[in-house]
């Protein structure tokens, strides 16, 4: 596996938002989004067995793990027989995906977090996964401005998603114009913001 980092902190987003957590960082990103805030995995990164990766997390402690990147499911054989170590040890495992990539096969081992790129990211998902999320998993749309929030809306009404929704503000975008926008047009979604930023954090 290429690994950008391996870290324990709080989880910041997603459906465990503020629980303690093991951050596995996969280097390596089929995407270039605009305002990404981890462009230091796109590239580099340690090549570890991952015999060494389970190590190092069960040095760290904890049973909540995170495999995020970069995008991880670049790395799909890897991850899959890491998923299929920790089942057996134990852990809860969440992936968080760009959903560029097929991420059924993964989903008997571990709960998938999609998010889906908004075009203020310069990216695009691919929307025909959006069905394959289950009540288990969940969806995030990383909004900055209104034509973010209107294609949220849109994919919204188009695609079934059986997951929990959130809608996560780009750091430095007008929060409470987002949560006006959400009241407004009742979505069913839950506003979150990036927790780890604003304890300071990893």
């Amino acid at each position: 596996m290429i690994v950008s980092e391996i870290f324990r902190s709080l989880q910041g987003e997603g459906k465990s938002q503020g629980r303690p957590c093991t951050f596995i960082r996969l280097a390596g990103c089929n995407l270039r989004c605009a305002w990404c805030d981890t462009s230091y995995a796109w590239e580099g990164g340690e090549k570890m067995s991952v015999i060494e990766v389970l190590d190092r997390v069960w040095l760290l402690n904890g049973r909540q793990i995170c495999i995020t990147g970069g995008e991880p499911l670049l790395q799909r054989e890897e991850v899959l027989e890491i998923l299929k170590k920790f089942r057996l040890h134990g852990y809860t495992v969440e992936i968080e995906t760009n959903g560029t990539l097929d991420f059924r096969d993964l989903q008997p081992y571990a709960s998938i977090c999609m998010d889906v790129k908004c075009p203020s990211s310069g990216e695009r998902s691919d929307l025909s996964l959006l069905p394959f999320i289950t009540p288990r998993d969940c969806v995030k749309f990383v909004v900055a401005d209104d034509s973010d929030l209107l294609y949220a809306r849109a994919v919204m009404t188009q695609c079934q998603i059986r997951g929990e929704i959130f809608i996560s503000p780009v750091e430095g975008s007008d929060y409470r114009a987002i949560a006006d926008y959400i009241v407004r047009e009742n979505l069913p979604v839950r506003l979150q913001v990036q927790l780890h930023k604003i304890l300071g954090v990893k």
